[in-house]
């Protein structure tokens, strides 16, 4: 039997094994919300709330200004915000018009930013105050419209006076929310609020048009770009809240705490939550502390997040005394959840937690685990509803394994993209002949069970972000005193993986410490994907034709003994530990 048969067998009750294809645009999503519950709180913003028809009329005057300022369907608009209700309706603003919502991190150095602009090509940016240094308008990006956003606009009125103290701890704040902004910027608050309404006659997008470009280096840690259809992500929707049939429309709350950015933020909160007329606890970035602040002030009932998001706000509510029970699912994906973990929170929810698996090119979700006692932990779940899966030979992607066996997870289905943006190559590198998408995992079928048996790339899971060694080495090698090196992932807390760099010297080089590969690295690359450990090699082991083995790398990292280490390692916390042969 398929492994999709195998599957259905174990769907809860009233989970379908097909879901219905979108046949709308995104859109459709926010104005339907609007139009069936217009005075339900859509977002809470630190206690700020706003309708669902509050934020159709916001996102309408958006569309309007956008389009004033020279977007056209298909055009790309850049979006470089952390979540905050600007960037919901910037991206509602997009899927009117039928702009293509190019979502990028607004941490990301300026030379990250810089090659996804020249690969989407977008004239239009949206951007934090703190990051609109990082998108000048100098001819550098392609930009001719920079639009920046002032994140503490929506806070209640009395935060804002509070920031607004000539105090320390006001500027403090102040210049952790606010930036001085760059000549030629243009304020979006202030220029959304004063625009007119788009036209209702104003074409809508078709669902095979693009919706949103994601940026990822797929499998192999080449830069590339996602674009994703509106069938793509609103079937992938359907799909998701197939999956969790008992979240009544109209009634959850949702914290969105992922980023929009990311391909599980987007398409739970950005969409799935607009779906079920959800009201969205909306935080800029995670902190334990005010998650569950914001759950004592409107009590939370559906959790999406990574791991150490569960563990800390499990440890935090059991710390001061804070009731969690209302959270009545919750779904974890982008790393591997830990039994510890998962039996934390189920200690302090009382509820069940389910694995889910999926990448930006499938939308993103492919498999979860049942919402029941039926669940395995450390499994990526079954297929989802209209997924095809299978287990392909490593060597031939033409046959399938033996179930048991390992082999590389191939997928078919609606949520699966068409292809990288302008990179016929990498396109034809990753999907087969047939159409099968190769995710470049490999997996183990049990039962129509998946597990995940290993990365066929080296790729490093952290914090629920991708790290690609090739990336990070390539800036540490250009760092004066460091003759090479070799980037692996290391266990660290809750199966998390710690970015770890394995250098060696020049000759003569004087010590080089944690501090110093961070410092030199971080104009350059994200945060998640600094080095939290390094360790010092006499030689780093290679293949017969030069090339790096990093397994042997990680091997011996974890094998103090190992005749290729130095006398010392020195971890994030700066503490050496001495390793004697």
């Amino acid at each position: 039997m398929s492994i999709v048969g195998q599957a259905h067998k174990k769907y809860e009750p009233g989970v379908p094994f097909e879901v219905p294809v979108a046949n709308t645009s995104l859109f459709s999503l926010l104005s339907e919300a609007a139009h069936f519950y217009p005075s339900r709180v859509a977002l809470d913003y630190f206690g700020a709330e706003i309708t669902y028809s509050e934020v159709l009329t916001q996102a309408k005057k958006a569309a309007g200004l956008l389009v004033s300022a020279g977007v056209k369907p298909g055009d790309a608009v850049a979006i470089v915000l952390p979540n905050c209700p600007q960037a919901f309706v910037a991206f509602y603003a997009c899927m009117r018009i039928g702009a293509v919502a190019a979502q990028h991190n607004p941490l990301a150095p300026a030379a990250e930013l810089k090659a996804q602009f020249a690969r989407h090509k977008a004239k239009v940016a949206i951007v934090w105050e703190k990051s609109a240094a990082e998108c000048p308008l100098d001819g550098s990006t392609g930009l001719e419209n920079v639009f920046t956003v002032d994140i503490s606009a929506g806070f209640p009125r009395t935060q804002r006076l509070l920031l607004s103290l000539p105090v320390k701890v006001a500027r403090e704040k102040r210049g952790q929310l606010r930036s001085a902004t760059p000549p030629g910027t243009r304020s979006w608050d202030r220029e959304v609020s004063a625009a007119t309404a788009l036209a209702d006659s104003f074409p809508l997008p078709q669902p095979t048009d693009r919706a949103v470009i994601l940026h990822t280096g797929g499998t192999n840690g080449v830069p590339k770009s996602v674009p994703l259809t509106h069938r793509n992500i609103g079937t992938n929707v359907n799909q998701c809240m197939f999956w969790v049939f008992e979240l009544h429309e109209g009634a959850e709350v949702f914290f969105s705490l992922l980023p929009y950015f990311h391909a599980f933020g987007l398409t739970f909160f950005l969409c799935a939550a607009v779906k079920k007329a959800a009201t969205q606890v909306v935080l800029p970035k995670f902190d334990a502390e005010m998650a569950l602040a914001a759950h004592r002030r409107r009590n939370v009932t559906f959790f999406v997040g990574v791991p150490p998001m569960f563990e800390r706000v499990a440890k935090e509510a059991l710390r001061c005394g804070t009731d969690i029970s209302s959270i009545r699912y919750s779904v974890s994906g982008a790393m591997p959840l830990s039994k510890a973990v998962a039996n934390l929170w189920q200690r302090t929810t009382g509820q069940l937690i389910i694995e889910g698996y999926g990448m930006s090119e499938t939308s993103p979700v492919l498999c979860g685990a049942p919402l029941s006692a039926q669940r395995r932990l450390g499994t990526l779940g079954l297929p989802f509803p209209s997924t095809q899966i299978r287990l392909a030979d490593l060597e031939d992607p033409s046959k399938d394994v033996e179930d048991g066996q390992p082999g590389e997870i191939l997928v078919k289905g609606p949520q699966v993209f068409e292809g990288y943006l302008d990179a016929p190559d990498e396109t034809a590198r990753v999907f087969t002949e047939d159409g099968w998408f190769r995710t470049g995992d490999i997996g183990v079928n049990h039962e129509g069970y998946i597990d995940l048996a290993d990365r066929k790339k080296e790729l490093i899971i952290s914090g629920g972000f991708n790290v690609y060694p090739s990336q990070v080495e390539d800036v540490i090698r250009m760092m004066p005193g460091i003759a090479d090196v070799a980037v692996v992932g290391t266990p660290g807390e809750d199966e998390n993986e710690e970015v770890t760099a394995a250098l060696i010297l020049e000759e003569g080089s004087p010590q080089i410490t944690l501090d110093d590969v961070r410092a030199w690295a971080e104009e350059t690359i994200s945060h998640y994907a600094l080095p939290r450990k390094i360790v010092f090699l006499s030689e780093l082991p290679r293949n017969p034709l030069g090339k790096v083995m990093r397994r042997r790398v990680k091997e011996e990292i974890l094998d103090p003994a190992s005749r290729a280490f130095d006398t010392f390692m020195e971890k994030a916390t700066g503490q050496k530990d001495h390793h004697e042969e």
